[in-house]
């Protein structure tokens, strides 16, 4: 009897004829189920071993280099495309502006995000006009940013109405949990984190630092803009620190420039002793009217941002700010490299600075005492 010829397989046995002159190497009837073909390490074995017959010793150990550094790259590619991944950052602000990006930027930096190489920043500012911060973050939502950081209650908010899956970073936050935008600091839950501003008995400290700069002190009043939902719980607690310190305080919540005027007029018949003055958009936008009422009607005013008392203001105590926007770029780290901002608690401000104006002091005829320099964190002279 005739043999017949062995059949040459380029596929594994059990693989359909078509499929073996298609090149799409199957195992039997079940293969569509099981997945492609993939050799074992035993064939790969047997490969290398036919390779390498008849090698010197050196030879071989050359052959293993070369295979090696070739297939080096292909390991490494997953993760240098990582590296080159371009993010994009969409950046809303309320109206704070350079107070904000600069720190924020900087950071990224630092942490390897260089903007026009691995990152698109994407700045969008209300500029103080709380109407355009819709729109703005809808177009942010639009631009398919990769995470949204804000600065201010207001742009917060802006940003939650526009999406509930794109991560949202609170840059600077007056009270995320009273206003509802986060379940708890600890438990944020949803798509949003990032920095608060709220911090135990700060607005007390505030009035001790006045009192210890003029004892005689005994009504306050505070400016704020009653159209931010994030001040009001500022305006609480220093009307509880207030009746805790048993002073009087009077509160004006001008929202435009004809109500700040209007607020002015009602401070001068009012005749606080001192002035406090919360840092948000608005009252950096009038910052040299409120400044210029303040000093020309002898009034000492106490300020939340040393930006503030740069501009002239006579002191401020709060949070350092540059540091709390640093703290908003290493969330957006955590965030890019697959962290969520449910499981990423709100954090509070832990360093806080005394900033002291003696040139302005002078102008309101106020002798700052020793004990109080000895505290400032700066002196402005």
């Amino acid at each position: 009897m005739r043999r017949r010829a062995p059949e040459v397989r380029s596929s594994p046995r059990g693989a359909p004829r078509d499929a073996r002159v298609a090149g799409t190497p199957l195992r039997g009837p079940r293969a569509a189920e099981c997945g492609p073909w993939i050799p074992s390490i035993s064939a790969f074995t047997r490969v290398f071993d036919a390779l390498c017959a008849g090698m010197s010793g050196v030879g071989r150990r050359e052959f293993i280099a070369l295979l090696a550094g070739a297939a080096a790259p292909l390991l490494l590619w997953p993760l240098a495309a990582r590296a080159q991944q371009r993010f994009k950052i969409g950046l809303l602000d309320t109206g704070v502006g350079a107070a904000f990006a600069v720190p924020f930027t900087r950071k990224l930096v630092e942490l390897g995000y260089v903007e026009g190489r691995n990152v698109v920043i994407e700045r969008k500012s209300a500029e103080g006009n709380l109407e355009r911060l819709k729109d703005l973050a809808e177009d942010l939502v639009r631009q398919q940013v990769d995470v949204i950081v804000t600065a201010g209650t207001p742009a917060g908010f802006a940003a939650k109405k526009a999406t509930s899956t794109v991560p949202i970073v609170f840059g600077a936050i007056s009270d995320p949990v009273g206003v509802g935008l986060v379940a708890s600091l600890a438990r944020p839950g949803g798509n949003a984190t990032g920095n608060s501003l709220m911090a135990p008995d700060l607005s007390a400290k505030r009035l001790d630092i006045l009192h210890t700069l003029a004892p005689g002190i005994s009504r306050f009043a505070i400016l704020w803009d009653s159209s931010n939902p994030g001040m009001a719980a500022r305006v609480r607690e220093t009307k509880i620190a207030a009746d805790q310190s048993r002073v009087l305080l009077h509160t004006v919540g001008p929202r435009n420039l004809d109500e700040l005027n209007a607020a002015f007029a009602e401070l001068l018949s009012a005749r606080p002793d001192a002035l406090l003055v919360t840092a948000e958009a608005f009252t950096r936008r009038y910052l040299s009217r409120i400044i210029d009422f303040a000093i020309s009607n002898k009034i000492p005013a106490m300020f939340e941002d040393s930006e503030y008392v740069e501009a002239g203001g006579l002191m401020s105590y709060g949070p350092d700010y540059k540091a709390v926007f640093e703290k908003a770029a290493i969330f957006v780290d955590k965030i890019l490299k697959g962290a969520k901002p449910a499981d990423l608690p709100v954090e509070q401000p832990t360093k806080f600075e005394l900033v002291i104006n003696l040139k302005t002091a002078k102008a309101l005829g106020l002798e700052v005492p020793p004990q109080l320099l000895a505290l400032a964190d700066r002196v402005i002279e």
